[in-house]
């Protein structure tokens, strides 16, 4: 982990050196000091990151090292911010003298007047601090570790150069079906799908017990995932529960599962997930499940119990055996034999090791994954004694699997094999040399990627883009030529999951979350350096004082009642922070001045005149690059400082109904941004500026703020008109390759803002209540997504939604030429969709080609639409999805329904009456 960081700040050095900042004579000499010292420590820290594990004075040495390499970061940030801030000044002083040459009205000079002074002149803060007096500190603390060093007798290691190689489109191997435990999983299936008898207690416990790393989750997932036990079960829910065992977490995570498949179509997702927080005591959760699952035949999933407390694991029962049907099943997952036994499992299934051949079935298909039968013949015999070092473990063997895959020569093969870390004493009879091989194997920066995870719970479900953006945050990611950070930060993690580091928890169309295994977690945190802190219930806050001056992260899984003020005060070199809901900003915020990324979802936050007001001394945070705003109050609009225009660092700029700031223009590095854009609210904002945003990627436009189900609006509401003028004057982006559009409440949308965006990929648009037309979307010629939902005046979806026009004469053309996936959701008028005729009524299939590249198509909540188009039978679709849509799915009933000639062809077809997630 040092290694990655000192290269950062011999890189950093580099550029103060070569800098217009000018430096005494003095001080850039000692600035040459430095970095010279440190690129010599750097040709030892291979060997001294491997001895910390069994060296005591190896492990002080490197932690020392990275006490000054924290300094030295701070330092160094600290400049880069003085200058950054005075050529912030220097730019808004001619931005103002420019808007007074151009115009004498005082309105227009009022923008810039009201922006706070900055009140950080460079020269006072050099009067703070004495630049010379530090640099010379860090020298004299940096010559005393260099003399340890030649104490420790190091070996030099070559500069090895960090590249991190771009995953395959193939890179993950689907090992599901040769993990050896075929005959556990019939037999578990059965289990879970048998009638029981009188005799035996409800409901039925069934317990898959074995070590970590054996594979009790993934054989619970398997069986949870096939298709006979989704069937059988009405209600079916899967909680990790882990250590501690908090009854109020895991009771409103399984209620939230339950209220998602049963009120899907009843009210909106967002609403039930707004309703649940504030459940907290246990027995009124137990009470709603029981009215939700009353009757139904319930599957339950407890992954990873701990807890031998039969007090805590007796209210779920009894509340599934008074509410539930008798073939309802709970499946538990423990290492440990006496949590079976307290939980009086009806079936107790022991896991035991893979036999030699399976691991090395698993094994291999990894570890030859895109090698030739040559390479594997010259390698196998290497392969099977590593294999024989995983124990039986799929766990090992995947890791194992996943770092040889990477490996091509006899010679890597033998050095994996021979490596001294195999003789360590680990935990898991020998899980962690596997995990070190694999680490070790790394680049710099991806040992810091992954090292950073330990912050997290156990059995945290990461959101990559969070993840990713964190990593940025701390300067993790190494540029790479002309590509964007944050497409070399997602390869990072995508280098980390093939490697087994993460593996996949849930996928929901494209979205995929992910978790990692607790042994790996357990393993991250054995290595990690004390540099960054996550809050859960039970866990000590604050830290002590020398601790929380050397933080660089604090995030807050749980509620906390800890004064933010004081946070501030005492977290002073903070680069991350995310709050709770019981938490408010404080005016002092402005005083993080390294903070990179700010997360507040859920704040409580001041409200004026029904408008959330944040501080206006965020303006001061001119490293920021992420701000997560989120819902900092109720359904209502957040006001951003009036100095949100210095943030010229922002990429990224989110919340509900975050009104679109002042300046917005001057926010280049934007990449992502929502806003609500209602001349209500975004008096005196130029909407024109957003043209100006040339790096945006992603925007999110709120046409008016919440509630987001609302009652009908009258025909002569003002927010009519002024959203229909709003999207005809705005200029967008040219290179914007995603566009979300809520609440626009126009009956029309006009063609020429989509038109112009020739780049995108991706549309939704949300709970365009009133709209009842669709616009040319046809004509879009990149769009590969598209999704349509609540627009509840919609009755017909015709030839003006392909953007096929009668002057089109006879000449070919391609109607959504790069469409993949296509979905209409919560339509309740919809009655047609026509498509692919011309004004005469006739079908042109010669000359018109409708969504050639069709993927995926998904029809939910659409109760009145009457048939599929004709055109579906000549796209290359692989999976249709219908639910709760009564006539059509009744006219696509296999061979017999009108409609089965148009859908016949495609491989998947899900035909439901209720929507499962």
């Amino acid at each position: 982990m040092a290694g990655a960081l000192l290269s950062a700040i011999v890189e950093r050095l580099g550029s103060l050196i070569s800098s217009e900042f000018k430096l005494t004579v003095t001080v850039k000499e000692e600035v040459q000091k430095l970095q010279t010292k440190f690129r010599t420590i750097q040709a030892v820290l291979n060997d001294a990151e491997k001895r910390q594990l069994t060296e005591e004075a190896v492990k002080l040495w490197v932690d020392k090292l990275e006490g000054v390499s924290d300094e030295i970061d701070n330092v160094l940030d600290e400049w880069k911010t003085v200058m950054m801030k005075a050529e912030i000044e220097k730019q808004q002083k001619e931005f103002v003298e420019e808007e007074e040459a151009e115009t004498s009205t005082a309105k227009k000079r009022k923008v810039w007047s009201i922006t706070p002074n900055f009140n950080f002149s460079v020269p006072n803060l050099f009067q703070r601090r004495d630049i010379a007096r530090e640099i010379k500190d860090l020298n004299e603390k940096l010559d005393e570790i260099n003399k340890e060093k030649e104490m420790c007798g190091f070996e030099l290691s070559r500069a090895i150069e960090e590249v991190v190689e771009r995953p395959k489109t193939t890179s993950y191997v689907d090992v599901s079906e040769i993990l050896g435990r075929d005959k556990v999983k019939k037999d578990l299936v059965s289990i879970l799908l048998g009638k029981g008898t009188e005799k035996e207690k409800h409901p039925n416990v069934i317990s898959l017990v074995g070590m970590g790393g054996i594979g009790k989750t993934t054989i619970a997932q398997l069986a949870y995932n096939d298709q006979k036990v989704q069937a059988h079960f009405e209600i079916k829910v899967w909680v990790c529960v882990s250590d501690p065992f908090d009854q109020c977490k895991v009771g409103k995570e399984i209620l939230e599962s339950v209220e998602r498949q049963c009120k899907v179509g009843k009210e909106s997702l967002e609403s039930v997930e707004r309703q649940s927080p504030n459940l907290t005591a246990l027995q009124s959760l137990l009470d709603r499940f029981c009215d939700k699952v009353q009757g139904k035949k319930v599957f339950l999933v407890f992954d990873d119990v701990w807890t031998e407390d039969y007090a805590k694991w007796k209210p779920f029962r009894d509340a599934l055996k008074n509410c539930g049907s008798q073939s309802s099943r709970i499946l538990v997952t423990t290492r440990k034999d006496q949590v079976a036994k307290m939980m009086e499992s009806a079936n107790t299934i022991k896991l035991n090791e893979l036999s030699e051949e399976d691991c090395w079935l698993l094994f291999s298909k990894i570890a030859f994954f895109d090698k030739d039968p040559q390479q594997r013949e010259q390698l196998e015999d290497f392969g099977r004694q590593i294999s024989k070092k995983c124990k039986g473990l799929p766990l090992a063997a995947k890791t194992l699997g996943s770092l040889m895959r990477f490996k091509k020569s006899r010679e890597e093969w033998r050095n994996v094999l021979n490596n001294n870390l195999w003789e360590l004493e680990d935990v898991e009879r020998g899980l962690f040399a596997p995990l070190l091989l694999s680490y070790y194997d790394l680049s710099s920066p991806l040992k810091r990627c992954f090292l950073y995870c330990a912050v997290f719970p156990k059995d945290h479900v990461f959101s990559v883009q969070d993840l990713v953006y964190m990593w940025i945050a701390h300067g993790f990611v190494e540029l790479k030529g002309n590509v964007e950070v944050e497409i070399m930060a997602q390869e990072y993690f995508e280098n980390l999951a093939i490697r087994n580091f993460f593996q996949e928890y849930e996928k929901y169309e494209k979205f995929t979350s992910y978790k990692m295994h607790d042994i790996v977690h357990d393993f991250a945190q054995s290595i990690t350096k004390a540099r960054h802190l996550g809050y859960s219930t039970g866990s000590q806050f604050p830290p002590s004082t020398d601790r929380s001056k050397n933080l660089r992260t604090v995030i807050f899984f749980s509620q906390s009642d800890y004064n933010m003020s004081n946070l501030v005060q005492n977290f002073s070199r903070l680069r991350v922070l995310t709050l709770n809901s019981t938490m408010k900003l404080p005016d002092t915020i402005g005083n993080l001045i390294h903070l990179r990324y700010l997360d507040v979802h859920f704040c409580k936050q001041a409200f004026s005149f029904g408008k959330c007001v944040l501080p206006e001394t965020m303006g001061n945070l001119c490293n920021l690059q992420f701000l997560r705003l989120g819902q900092v109050g109720p359904a209502q609009p957040i006001i951003l400082p009036q100095g949100i225009g210095k943030l010229i660092n922002l990429r990224l700029l989110t919340g509900d109904y975050l009104v679109i700031p002042r300046e917005i223009g001057r926010l280049t590095s934007l990449k992502t941004l929502s806003s609500v854009i209602n001349d209500e609210y975004c008096k005196g904002c130029k909407f024109e500026e957003l043209k100006n945003l040339i790096h945006l990627r992603y925007l999110t436009l709120y046409f008016n703020e919440g509630p987001i189900l609302r009652p009908t609006i009258a025909p002569n509401d003002r927010r009519i008109e002024s959203n229909v003028l709003i999207l005809n004057a705005l200029e967008l982006p040219q290179d914007l390759e995603k566009l979300d559009i809520w609440n626009y409440l126009g009956t029309t949308m006009s063609p020429r803002l989509l038109a112009s965006l020739t780049n995108l990929k991706e549309l939704h648009l949300l709970f365009a209540l009133e709209l009842m037309s669709l616009p040319p979307l046809g004509k879009i010629p990149c769009l590969e997504s598209l999704i349509i939902s609540f627009a509840r005046s919609l009755k017909k979806v015709g030839v003006e939604f392909l953007g096929i026009e009668s002057e089109n004469k006879k000449e070919d053309i391609k109607i959504f030429p790069n469409l993949k996936y296509l979905k209409f959701s919560c339509l309740g008028q919809w009655e047609e969709w026509i498509g692919g005729t011309r004004e005469g009524g006739k079908e042109d299939e010669d000359c018109i080609t409708i969504m050639p590249r069709l993927q995926k198509l998904t029809i939910l909540l659409c109760g009145k639409l009457k048939s599929l188009p004709d055109f579906l039978r000549t796209t290359p679709l692989k999976e249709l999805e219908i639910y709760r849509c009564p006539i059509i799915t009744k006219r696509c009933k296999r061979e017999t329904g009108e409609d089965w000639r148009n859908i016949s062809h495609i491989p998947i077809i899900k035909l439901r009456d209720y929507y499962l997630p």
